[in-house]
């Protein structure tokens, strides 16, 4: 994902609960942040998941595996589709679906992307800039928290029913040290395939990006506003109503090009971007945007908080049961 320009600036269960006001403490939703960590972990443990590496491909088996042993249906997308350079890039999308008893007009889309960034091109040394990023955080941790969410579904069996998308080449756009004219948009290449193909009925999106961090603060990010405003209210208000309002803020911040832009402009589906970030229009000299670590060697588990995990998982969770 990367920040978009604007105006010059830089930028790329329980209905009762609801009902009674029932204080954040009381409000039992069930999501272990230990096995969200555990998902996490075992993504990193792979290395680098570089699209047509082996540890893509463990990883993806691992993924598909953890999801059928949970009686998700399970299938891949797969195609090729042009890169920034305009050369044919291998696509391999995770898809499942869990399927309840609502009208296929309450179907629920729940995303994350699970490749990494072959380039760390935000390293301050030049020679640094062509290694793999592990992508504790830009990538394994939205997938993790998928994970736990899609694990407790299966053990709830709620009636709304649920569609899953683990995106592939996300993180595969122009690196900085390209220096040729770049394909038009070179990012989000698996939910770019999955919006032009999709023919499902989908109500509304949740992405989660990058939503691991020991520090993290989620705004309320500006196509998600534009788009998908009434999903973005529900879900902060949810985050409120669950004590998460510290890391679920009251801001608008600048757009971010990331699997839900495409999802939202192209499979027309509302999408929702749970990313963290601080670039503020509010601020006109907001400088800072993503974490310092981001597209670096850096991006490993000592970036991977479970408190944070929870609140976002418990948050996701909530708003798909209610």
């Amino acid at each position: 994902m990367y920040l978009v320009l604007l105006f010059a600036f830089i930028g790329c269960a329980n209905g009762n609960a609801r009902k009674k006001n029932i204080p954040p403490s009381q409000i039992e939703v069930n999501f272990s942040m230990d096995s969200a960590f555990s998902y996490v972990f075992d993504q990193v443990a792979f290395g680098p998941r570089v699209p047509e590496t082996e540890a893509h491909e463990q990883c993806l088996k691992y993924l598909v595996a953890k999801l059928t042993s949970w009686g998700w249906k399970v299938e891949l997308q797969e195609d090729e589709v042009n890169n920034y350079a305009n050369k044919m890039q291998p696509v391999r999308n995770i898809l499942a679906r869990y399927e309840g008893t609502e009208s296929q007009k309450e179907n629920i889309l729940l995303c994350a992307h699970y490749d990494t960034r072959p380039w760390a091109d935000e390293e301050e040394e030049y020679e640094d800039r062509f290694e793999p990023i592990l992508g504790a955080n830009d990538g394994a941790s939205g997938v993790g928290v998928v994970l736990e969410v899609a694990r407790q579904i299966s053990l709830m069996k709620p009636k709304k029913n649920v569609f899953i998308a683990l995106f592939d080449c996300e993180d595969m756009g122009t690196p900085r040290f390209h220096t040729e004219q770049p394909l038009e948009d070179s990012w989000c290449l698996g939910s770019q395939l999955w919006a032009h193909y999709n023919q499902d009925k989908i109500q509304y999106g949740i992405l989660l990006d990058m939503v691991g961090d020991h520090n993290a603060i989620f705004p309320k990010e500006y196509f998600s506003m534009q788009y998908a405003s009434p999903y973005v209210d529900k879900i902060w208000h949810n985050a409120k109503k669950l004590g998460f309002s510290q890391y679920f803020i009251d801001e608008l911040a600048y757009p971010v090009t990331d699997d839900h832009y495409y999802i939202n402009v192209r499979a027309n589906i509302p999408c929702v971007d749970i990313i963290h970030y601080e670039g503020f229009m509010k601020d006109a000299n907001t400088t800072k945007s993503f974490v310092e670590y981001w597209h670096t060697q850096k991006d490993d588990m000592r970036n991977i908080n479970k408190q944070t995990l929870e609140a976002v998982g418990k948050t996701v969770l909530y708003t798909i049961l209610n």
